[in-house]
């Protein structure tokens, strides 16, 4: 609460009153703090506690109907790492600069057509010298200092820099319970009924009911080899992408809000050689 600016004018008994409104105000403010901070702490504490359920860093492992079937040891140096968040801003800002498609390219008075002749005489006319129609401050002139399509925004990532990212968000969406393992992902015939029929087991996951319901970016389906009958039965869901798994990457990562990992084990022996 601000003082007013009449404030050292006023009566005693007037400052006093706006004081003490000042204190409870700050007072009030400081217990909201708290109380966020705490209910912040409270889920982060239900997420550690589940994870410990499990196990030093397992988890389950289900199948296309959505039933726990197995359990797997999960390597710590990938998914029980701390968030770094100047680490995966440095990498993540890097990945999508280099993605950048550069259109924007004006041309210079050099590079416009016409322009040639001096439009009048340099002295004796009492007008402004002019040597150009195409000088930038000239209607259908050249363009000074404008975007040029030979500006390169490409940006070196370091390889184990890129791993250590891609293991923080992997860290961080195992944390959040947004990572789902499968034993194996496959349909019998290239029909989008299939494709659905698998959505819809997975949704039945705990953590996963968004699968279905999240219109856009909602999962991220990575198996060891593509299949032509799984490709096809999921194509026409504009919310899932399905993608090998060696080219996982974290901004595919980041995109999509769950995490779908097809032959777990495989998959962590393809992780662990990236830092080689």
């Amino acid at each position: 609460m601000r003082l007013p600016p009449n404030f050292k004018y006023m009566k005693k008994a007037t400052a006093k009153k706006i004081i003490k409104a000042s204190k409870a105000d700050k007072t009030v403010k400081t217990k909201t703090g708290e109380v966020k901070t705490a209910v912040r702490k409270e889920k982060k504490d239900a997420r550690d506690k589940e994870i410990k359920t499990l196990g030093a860093l397992e988890a389950q492992i289900y199948n296309q109907e959505g039933k726990s079937v197995d359990k797997v040891a999960l390597p710590e140096n990938i998914f029980g790492l701390s968030w770094n968040a100047d680490l995966v801003n440095q990498v993540v800002v890097s990945l999508m600069s280099n993605k950048r498609t550069n259109l924007a390219h004006t041309k210079t008075r050099g590079e416009v057509s016409g322009g040639g002749k001096k439009p009048w005489q340099q002295k004796g006319l009492g007008r402004a010298r002019h040597g150009s129609t195409r000088s930038p401050i000239w209607v259908k002139g050249g363009v000074a200092h404008g975007p040029r399509k030979e500006k390169n925004y490409d940006r070196k990532v370091n390889k184990k820099m890129k791993a250590k990212a891609l293991f923080t968000i992997l860290s961080k969406k195992f944390k959040d319970g947004e990572i789902f393992f499968l034993d194996t992902l496959k349909i019998s015939a290239p029909k989008t009924k299939e494709g659905l029929s698998i959505l819809k087991g997975l949704s039945k996951i705990k953590g996963g009911e968004q699968i279905l319901t999240k219109t856009s970016n909602s999962t991220y389906i990575t198996v060891l080899k593509k299949d032509v009958n799984l490709d096809r039965g999921l194509r026409n869901f504009n919310n899932i992408k399905l993608d090998e798994f060696r080219n996982i990457n974290p901004l595919d990562v980041l995109n999509y809000k769950y995490l779908i990992i097809d032959n777990p084990t495989e998959a962590f022996k393809f992780l662990e050689n990236k830092m080689k």
